[in-house]
């Protein structure tokens, strides 16, 4: 696959990569995010790497409204809540287990981020045509083989330069081929793959 790039957000996302939030998160936070990756049997979170990388893009492209796809425990919606403290934005973190969300909106509670990020329970599928839009940045961490359906629902509820990572396309991609063809070639795409931790996102920007 050979996706094609923008230059500026390629510069954006190596940046983003490459290098460590430079605003520090507060002992009380650090603690949680440690708590959550301790507890993470299942490993359903991401790594702090591409944690750090959430932060950092969100900030980067100014996201105001954000939609996130698989919260599990609350660690990834923590990084990207960060990001929006700083650009005054809000995210909705759907996770379908109800005993997940509990504990990711607890987390989230301690991280002292509940006036910024909303975790709502249920089929994401059926929950995404309920929330009011438009998405201007869409972090996707739910299974693999959905993530086609997921992008062809969140798409058209999304602006010009909105922003669409997804998680685990190197680590997993053999689960995802429909979606990963359809990021590399849709006209209204833009994409790249970075890899902070191995596991691999996918950046995606709508052109129009």
């Amino acid at each position: 696959m050979a996706p094609r790039l923008i230059s500026a957000l390629a510069i954006g996302v190596a940046l983003a990569a490459s290098v460590q939030s430079t605003v520090a998160q507060t002992a009380q936070q650090q603690s949680v995010l440690q708590q959550i990756r301790q507890l993470d049997r299942d490993q359903l979170s991401v790594s702090e790497e591409d944690g750090r990388f959430l932060r950092v893009t969100v900030v980067s492209c100014g996201a105001r409204r954000t939609l996130e796809i698989g919260g599990a425990y609350g660690y990834s919606a923590i990084w990207i809540g960060l990001g929006l403290r700083e650009t005054g934005g809000r995210l909705t973190s759907i996770e379908y287990d109800p005993a997940r969300a509990k504990i990711a909106a607890d987390n989230i509670r301690r991280a002292g981020l509940s006036d910024v990020v909303t975790v709502i329970s249920g089929d994401a599928f059926q929950q995404i045509p309920k929330l009011e839009g438009p998405f201007d940045f869409v972090f996707l961490d739910a299974w693999k083989r959905d993530y086609k359906r997921f992008l062809d629902l969140v798409l058209p509820r999304m602006p010009p330069r909105g922003v669409l990572v997804a998680h685990n396309v190197v680590n997993k991609r053999a689960e995802m081929g429909d979606f990963l063809d359809a990021i590399s070639k849709s006209p209204e795409l833009v994409s790249t793959i970075v890899s902070p931790s191995g596991e691999g996102m996918s950046v995606s920007v709508k052109l129009r």
